[in-house]
């Protein structure tokens, strides 16, 4: 099935002409603490394993959609306009493309990242569901959040987990449509469960995730022990969120992390995102927990790092990462 046929299904009965004059929308960046990592489809962004995030709250993207009184697509992105052969508005036309009611029907899209973009903030993720939900409310389909999920999964396979917030999991699923490979809010809060930020470096990546997944999961070796390693993984991390064990969960996450980012050196050539900056944080995390500060870290395809722990250690997190932007999820 290709994702216009996904789009055609969901999109079933439902309208294809604007609603109004522009939508605007907002969703949330979101940081795996059990990673996605390799695909089982490209086209479809169909993921190998299941996956597990919490959202970064008012850190994320917001997009503004109408249409463009021009012949083809504009895309804006932090207030300047793009030429069209960037990857970002290449990406965002292919999305558009899916649901565009006319080959003569330009956008204007507008975005406004709130995250770093294509340095491992997963921008791409809120980027797209924001995308979806903003077409969404520009076409008025009112689809439900199951289905967003999936239509924004076909702009980026994190946008799946951006449609929510706290504590979010994405089921990979095991048909060949999709369509049971969505993400679900989980019951669980934890209101003094803590995310900060260390901006190491704001430039764009020189591999995107994308080309990384392909290349971990062709040429590396013992990619083969990845689906298991994240089954376990997840068991316990859902098991530490029912008891708000942060040890657990930290650990656990931090393993995890470091797992994904082991497939990526044994890949060839080698994947290697980390910058000295990066290698310098983790052992800054290692050395406060050491001192008795409850902090882990995680970190995503990218050389920045994000650091977890909980209220009652932010002021000790402070004295040691005096740069962190901290983020409370379940704080309204």
């Amino acid at each position: 099935m290709t994702p216009r046929q996904v789009v055609e299904r969901l999109l079933a009965g439902r309208p294809c002409t604007p609603r109004g004059t522009a939508a605007a929308a907002y969703a949330p960046a979101n940081i795996a603490l059990i990673k996605y990592w390799g695909k089982r489809d490209e086209a479809l962004n169909l993921p190998v394993t299941n996956s597990l995030s919490v959202s970064l709250g008012p850190l994320g993207s917001h997009v503004e959609l109408a249409r463009a009184d021009a012949s083809a697509d504009r895309v804006w992105l932090n207030g300047g306009e793009l030429a069209p052969d960037t990857s970002f508005a290449r990406r965002a036309s292919a999305w558009l493309d899916l649901v565009r009611p006319a080959p003569d029907f330009a956008f204007a899209l507008h975005a406004r990242n709130t995250v770093p973009t294509a340095a491992g903030f997963a921008s791409s993720a809120s980027g797209f569901a924001a995308l979806a939900k903003a077409a969404d409310a520009f076409f008025g389909w009112r689809l439900c959040t199951r289905q967003l999920s999936i239509l924004a999964r076909l702009g980026s396979g994190s946008a799946a987990r951006s449609l929510e917030d706290g504590f979010v999991q994405w089921q990979a699923g095991t048909a060949e449509d999709g369509m049971d490979s969505f993400a679900v809010r989980l019951e669980e809060e934890w209101p003094a469960f803590r995310v900060g930020a260390l901006v190491l470096c704001a430039t764009e990546k020189p591999i995107g995730s994308r080309d990384g997944m392909r290349r971990s999961v062709e040429t590396c070796g013992f990619y083969r022990e990845w689906p298991g390693r994240v089954e376990m993984d997840l068991t316990a991390l859902r098991a530490a969120l029912f008891r708000r064990d942060m040890a657990v969960l930290g650990t656990v996450a931090e393993g995890n992390a470091l797992a994904m980012h082991a497939l990526m050196l044994a890949a060839r050539p080698p994947l290697v995102y980390a910058l000295p900056e990066t290698v310098a944080a983790i052992r800054r995390v290692w050395a406060a927990r050491e001192a008795g500060i409850g902090v882990w870290f995680t970190m995503d395809a990218g050389p920045n790092v994000k650091l977890l722990f909980l209220a009652e250690e932010e002021e000790r997190v402070r004295g040691v990462f005096p740069d962190v932007d901290v983020v409370a999820p379940f704080v309204r």
